[in-house]
């Protein structure tokens, strides 16, 4: 989908606008709805009349723009700049522009919204989340106010008034973080074995897995066993690759979770990452979605009150399958209809089945890559492979989330897809199976 921006006055601008900060409109709190999908968390913001989906990530400092999804949008004041993050490369091409309006419902304003704009078409998530998205949003969000985030009822409350916000304070576990070149870090122990150690870590509400550690940054490391090659996500510079394995336990404070999956990029995914001193990896949507958290980055603190999710298991997708949303089709839906015959004025006291066909747009599934030496790897899977059904079920009906709940539901389950493969039809069937069991 390709950026389709106006560009009103393209020139090399020196003025900074400090402000760039959310404000809340005659209300003590507003109230935002959310989507939840792969552990992430998708707003909707307005943007100079346009209506756009954003990522909420604590991870990222700038608010960032990379598809309209052939909507048009109108900026000015714009400059050339370069993005630098995980990934291979040393940077990607993008322009900057300033003081631009967004509003998030009819209660939060930015009157002087800055946005950072990808040039690359290859760069866009939206495949691999199944709804479209927009850009990236992060510090700007946060900074100004206390920020609570409610996974259970999928809403987010921005505090105006403190006395409020110090009355929603009951029963959560207060943890000091820092805000570093502005993102969110905090400490929290690293038990791969037995040993645990205090590490410190960054607090990224934009990625889906649980812990992310970097070998490289820590001393004496030794991958537990078993372990994986796998690819890890896509950041700004390109595909992230490394390792995924179980670590014995991870703590927060007095919180513990148990045999928490944990990916570890490679060395070269990281090497282009200007980190902050000290950190040794990062907090995902994995272990946050199990908690109500707020999160207060004037007063540099991070509030956590278990929810429901907290004794989940953590779950891995174990067909070695990774899957992306190809747009949507054209479908046609056979619908019965009853109908009762009638002789003339009268009944004749059954109904006959008739049929309509209705046309609606279904989503297209197919196949983005394959892990070597997974279930689906062996049993012959390859990548641009279309799905069209899973255990019976036709994927046009199907969500990209209910396609991976289905591939992380239990080790030992038995999973039939049917997919094309150019003009060929196959019926190609595969077992569950973790690749990454912790063992003492």
């Amino acid at each position: 989908m390709k950026l389709k921006v106006i560009l009103l006055g393209l020139f090399f601008s020196i003025f900074i606008n400090a402000q760039n900060s959310f404000a809340l409109i005659n209300t003590k709190k507003a109230v935002i709805p959310f989507k939840f999908i792969n552990n992430l968390i998708f707003i909707p913001i307005n943007v100079n009349g346009a209506e756009l989906t954003f990522l909420l990530d604590t991870g990222v400092a700038e608010t960032i723009l990379f598809s309209l999804d052939n909507k048009e949008l109108k900026l000015g004041n714009v400059e050339k700049v370069k993005f630098s993050g995980l990934g291979g490369n040393v940077s990607i091409d993008g322009l900057k522009s300033d003081r631009n309006i967004g509003r998030i419902g009819d209660a939060v304003i930015n009157t002087s919204m800055s946005l950072y704009m990808i040039l690359d078409e290859d760069f866009n998530i939206s495949s691999h989340i199944g709804i479209p998205v927009n850009g990236v949003i992060g510090y700007h969000f946060f900074k100004d106010h206390p920020v609570l985030i409610d996974y259970t009822a999928k809403k987010i409350t921005i505090f105006e008034d403190l006395g409020v916000f110090k009355r929603k304070l009951r029963k959560f576990d207060e943890f000091p973080i820092t805000i570093e070149r502005e993102k969110p870090y905090l400490h929290a122990g690293v038990e791969m074995t037995n040993e645990k150690k205090d590490s410190k870590l960054l607090i990224d509400l934009g990625n889906s897995d649980a812990i992310w550690l970097f070998p490289a940054l820590i001393k004496d490391f030794v991958y537990n066993r078993p372990n994986i090659d796998d690819f890890l996500g896509r950041g700004f510079n390109g595909d992230i690759y490394g390792k995924r394995s179980r670590i014995h336990n991870f703590y927060l404070g007095d919180f513990k979770f148990e045999k928490p999956l944990t990916a570890m990029p490679d060395e070269f995914s990281i090497q282009h990452v200007n980190l902050v001193e000290n950190r040794k990896g990062s907090i995902g949507g994995e272990i946050i979605r199990r908690f109500t958290a707020i999160f207060d980055y004037p007063n540099k603190k991070l509030y956590l009150r278990k929810n429901r999710n907290f004794n989940d298991p953590f779950h891995f997708n174990m067909s070695g399958l990774d899957f992306k949303q190809d747009g949507l089709e054209w479908a046609q839906d056979k619908i019965k209809l009853e109908t009762e015959l009638t002789t003339g004025a009268v009944s004749r006291g059954y109904k006959e089945d008739t049929f309509q066909y209705k046309f609606s747009l279904k989503p297209i599934f197919s196949i983005a890559g394959v892990r070597k030496d997974s279930p689906a790897d062996k049993v012959g899977f390859k990548r641009d492979d279309r799905v069209i059904s899973i255990n019976g079920s036709k994927t046009a009906d199907m969500t990209l989330e209910k396609i991976m709940e289905l591939m992380k539901s239990y080790e030992g389950r038995s999973i039939t897809m049917v997919v094309q493969r150019k003009e060929e039809t196959l019926t190609i069937q595969f077992t569950l199976e973790d690749p990454i069991p912790y063992q003492e």
